[in-house]
């Protein structure tokens, strides 16, 4: 990255206070500019797609009781290429290892606040040695969804995340309608899901999908 280019950055928080305290201490480095602040996930979505930004900071508990900032990380990693920093003043393990498995590729303690300027520069210029840890740990979560598919299912799934229809999954695997029908349901069933568009999202955010939203916290 050319040392004179500031590291645009994007902040969601629901907290006003601490939002306006970090916008104001992030700008206060000469290579860092606050392009975008929100404390909403539409709000956050609405503009990782339209203002150019280098890193989010994100909150991991966005409203009350909710730890939906993970499923928003997921979701803004889904839409763009951004590096994601989770923002927590919590220390829960689990919520740090699906922050991970989310996408995020760092994550710093409120109050360690002091560091996130040293962290969001390393991230920007593409410094960071969990890089290959994550990415396997990532493929390792995406598979664990998968585990109890028989092979069967999972070729079915697989052409289902690819986005065939059933008909041309019928067509494809020389499948009849009711024996398709069938091992659909058992995938949905397995997974714990609604729908094949439930289940493929849920796969692709490694379990996230369905646990940290609409106030689920499993």
């Amino acid at each position: 990255m050319n040392e004179n280019v500031k590291i645009k950055i994007i902040m969601v928080e629901d907290d006003p206070e601490w939002l306006k305290i970090m916008t104001d201490f992030l700008s206060g480095y000469s290579d860092l500019e606050v392009v975008g602040t929100t404390n909403c996930k539409d709000e956050a979505l609405h503009l990782v797609k339209h203002i150019d930004a280098d890193v989010v900071l994100l909150d991991i508990n966005l409203s009350e009781n909710k730890r939906d900032g993970i499923a928003v990380a997921f979701e803004i990693l889904t839409l763009t290429k951004l590096k994601v920093i989770m923002l927590t003043s919590l220390n829960e393990e689990e919520l740090i290892i699906d922050s991970f498995a989310a996408g995020a590729v760092d994550y710093v303690s409120k109050e360690n606040y002091l560091e996130i300027p040293k962290v969001i520069r390393r991230i920007a210029k593409g410094i960071s040695p969990m890089d290959v840890l994550l990415k396997d740990y990532a493929r390792l979560k995406k598979e664990e969804q998968l585990i109890e598919l028989t092979p069967a299912e999972r070729d079915v799934f697989d052409l289902i995340a690819q986005g065939y229809s059933m008909a041309q999954i019928e067509d494809k695997m020389f499948k009849t309608h009711n024996t398709l029908r069938t091992q659909v349901k058992r995938i949905l069933q397995k997974l714990k899901v609604k729908n094949r568009a439930e289940a493929v999202k849920k796969v692709e955010s490694k379990g996230v999908f369905g646990k940290y939203e609409d106030g689920n916290d499993k």
